[in-house]
């Protein structure tokens, strides 16, 4: 599976809320940082992302752009929580040799197109 799809599978996952299919994903050693927080270790990053699975009922994900190279792949995203509050993405996912996500970089950007 190339990146690109590993990026789009990740998403897929989130969008429908399926910890496990993403901690499958998931390095021991990942990082996330976005515009709130940083954590290291797959156990951190894990509850981090359970944390935002338990405060949306749905979340909708529409990837419009994607760029890559030969260990990373980063996209804008239209990102729409419980059909009303809607957020403009920058999502940097790096990978090992493996496949798995080493890195999650978030970045908020603004709703005006």
């Amino acid at each position: 599976m190339s990146h690109r799809q590993q990026f789009l599978t990740y998403l897929h996952h989130y969008a429908n809320k399926n910890l496990d299919a993403i901690a499958a994903m998931f390095a021991d050693e990942i990082t996330l940082r976005d515009w709130n927080l940083a954590v290291v270790g797959k156990a951190a990053a894990l509850h981090e992302t359970a944390k935002n699975f338990q405060a949306a009922q749905s979340i909708e994900i529409e990837a419009l752009h994607m760029y890559g190279n030969t260990d990373a792949v980063a996209g804008e995203l239209r990102i729409v929580i419980d059909g009303a509050l809607e957020l403009r993405v920058v999502d940097v996912l790096t990978f090992a040799a493996d496949g798995k996500i080493t890195a999650i970089r978030a970045y908020l950007g603004r709703g005006d197109d």
